[in-house]
């Protein structure tokens, strides 16, 4: 049998899906070359903002907001591990670039959410909507992320705009899904008692399933900055800055301790925002452990 497979692999004819796609991009290219023109800009723009806001200050002051914030969201132990932190970064003296690195994965995080939310949204809503929904999320999670690198270039360029770009479709499918998962768990009595006391579809969705949904909600926003902080390194490869470039300069130089500092820089900025944004999310847990406002 296997024999007879491998003789009739020959005659099976190749599909050729890798020039389809050359094909398809080469269109795009030429025929919206001024619309992505204009994207790279909005995008390299959106992040240049962020940036200048992170650094407009001498870093001993943003420090002191980086710990406020953390003490208001996350509490003193946060407040403590911010300092820590960022203590670490500044005598590594990678100061600029872990800016950089927060300002793409800010910058990311909120493209990322703006478009995942509501489309998580409405997939709970509609259910065609779902359907046709969940295949491309699975699309975006299990392709490998080198292989957005290439369109994004030719259509963007390089620089932060591509990664931005690679960044959001690499980091956005938990917030479509967990927007998604919270909504459905909202329970059915819940949704019934509201239809009973006359709440439009709108007043419900606004008032009772988003606070409802908050809690998982909060896990997905969680998800989308880990997954974004994990995919700077990668963007690096196309001209994005900040510490994945570090990283990326002491992999091409065999510097074991400078990419050791730029993977350390970025692990920081990873737990410092992973226990602001879990925290926030227990903030409005009730006391019994179910979702809901407190």
């Amino acid at each position: 049998m296997i024999a007879l497979l491998q003789q009739g692999s020959g005659y099976v004819p190749r599909i050729p899906i890798g020039s389809w796609v050359s094909d398809f991009v080469n269109y795009v290219t030429n025929n919206f070359s001024g619309f992505f023109d204009g994207l790279s800009k909005v995008l390299g723009g959106l992040v240049g903002a962020f940036d200048f806001v992170l650094t407009i200050l001498p870093p001993w002051a943003m420090v002191l907001i980086f710990m406020a914030i953390a003490l208001w969201l996350g509490g003193w132990r946060v407040m403590l591990l911010t300092l820590v932190g960022f203590g670490l970064i500044l005598g590594m003296k990678l100061w600029d670039d872990a800016m950089t690195t927060l300002a793409l994965v800010t910058a990311s995080t909120a493209v990322a959410l703006l478009i995942g939310i509501p489309v998580g949204i409405l997939s709970a809503q509609y259910r065609s909507v779902e359907t046709v929904v969940r295949p491309i999320l699975d699309f975006m999670q299990t392709l490998p992320a080198f292989v957005y690198l290439v369109p994004a270039i030719i259509l963007l360029g390089l620089g932060n705009a591509p990664g931005l770009l690679s960044v959001v479709i690499f980091a956005m499918p938990p917030a479509v899904r967990l927007t998604l998962l919270g909504l459905q768990q909202v329970p059915k009595e819940t949704l019934e008692a509201a239809k009973a006391f006359g709440s439009t579809r709108w007043q419900t969705l606004v008032k009772v399933e988003l606070p409802q949904a908050f809690t998982t909600i909060m896990a997905g926003v969680n998800q989308v900055i880990m997954l974004a902080l994990s995919m700077v390194v990668i963007a690096a490869l196309i001209g994005a800055g900040g510490l994945g470039t570090v990283v990326y300069k002491g992999l091409s130089t065999l510097d074991v301790g400078t990419s050791f500092e730029g993977g350390l820089g970025i692990v920081i900025i990873a737990i410092i925002l992973d226990r602001i944004t879990r925290n926030i999310g227990r903030g409005r847990q009730k006391p019994g452990g179910k979702g809901g406002l407190a």
